[in-house]
């Protein structure tokens, strides 16, 4: 079990609209937050909240298959024992509390990685110049991104490409969202829950993008912004602009590595333009591809 001395770091002040903290265990608990390999998940980080001890109870009656899933071996006990797995998102605080974050139910699929987006809304809601966030899969035009729709606080200019990189040292590729929604604030519903259905859906207008745009450098970048233009009816796109919420979409997206292929003689799977959503990203993609097939045809 965590305890406080095992905290590493401090964490933000508690967001108004964010759950309090559920205290400590009592008496008789031992209290794990693990990753989906059942290990400890580092102090700070989000993971499922697992309790053991003499408290907890035997299993469901007469439910064998729900007790076979919600009650596991204890490993982290010499004596043995079980503990219950309860679906709780949670991580432990500076102070040894437990802050409850979510359920596991809250969990969102993209592409095959499973993602919890308070986990990235916690890493956001750090970043300088940003007041609250919320992070949701959106479905518009039949594709499912990550989109973070941010506050900002009063008076800092934030930029799309400082967002990436801020959550690219804390995050791995997949979590990071795809555009962030510049918002004046975040309606909350009766219970004091995010409103999702005020959040609009991205625009040119109203996503955060870089404070320049950045021209092309290289003869493929040249060419793959003239693709992206062409595509997308746009005159200017510069090679750092994400494809999608430039209005791109999968069937665009498709036609998008048609013309790749043409232009350059190489196949891009159409995974690689939502991995690599820029025209900076796809020409190295591109690059990387012809230097493999130029080594291949020696």
């Amino acid at each position: 079990m965590h305890s406080s001395s095992d905290v590493r770091g401090l964490l933000p002040n508690r967001r108004a609209d964010a759950p309090p903290p559920i205290g400590v265990p009592i008496d008789n608990f031992r209290v794990y937050i693990l990753d989906g390999n059942l290990k400890p998940v580092p102090a700070g980080e989000v993971g499922e909240l697992h309790i053991a001890g003499p408290g907890v109870g035997r299993g469901y009656l007469s439910r064998p298959e729900l007790n076979a899933e919600k009650f596991i071996a204890d490993s982290f006990n010499p004596a043995g024992g079980q503990m219950y797995k309860t679906g709780d998102l949670a991580r432990f605080l500076p102070s040894g509390e437990i802050a409850f974050v979510g359920r596991i139910d809250d969990q969102i699929k993209i592409r095959g990685y499973r993602i919890e987006p308070e986990e990235i809304v916690m890493r956001l809601d750090q970043c300088f110049g940003v007041e609250a966030s919320v992070v949701v899969a959106r479905g518009d035009n039949g594709d499912t991104r990550l989109i973070a729709y941010v506050v900002p606080t009063p008076g800092v200019k934030l930029t799309n490409n400082s967002l990436q990189q801020y959550l690219k040292r804390y995050l791995p590729d997949y979590m990071i969202p795809s555009a962030f929604v510049r918002v004046t604030e975040l309606r909350l519903t009766s219970n004091g829950k995010v409103d999702r259905t005020a959040l609009p859906a991205p625009s040119p207008e109203n996503t955060i993008a870089d404070s320049v745009r950045v021209g092309p450098s290289t003869p493929i970048e040249e060419r793959v912004v003239a693709i992206v233009s062409e595509l997308l009816g746009l005159e200017q796109v510069g090679v750092n602009d994400n494809f999608f919420f430039l209005g791109g979409h999968s069937l665009l997206g498709t036609q998008l590595i048609a013309r790749a292929r043409d232009s350059f003689g190489i196949e891009l799977p159409l995974r690689t333009v939502f991995d690599s959503p820029t025209a900076s990203q796809l020409s190295a993609e591109i690059e990387r591809l012809q230097r493999c097939n130029r080594i291949r045809a020696k």
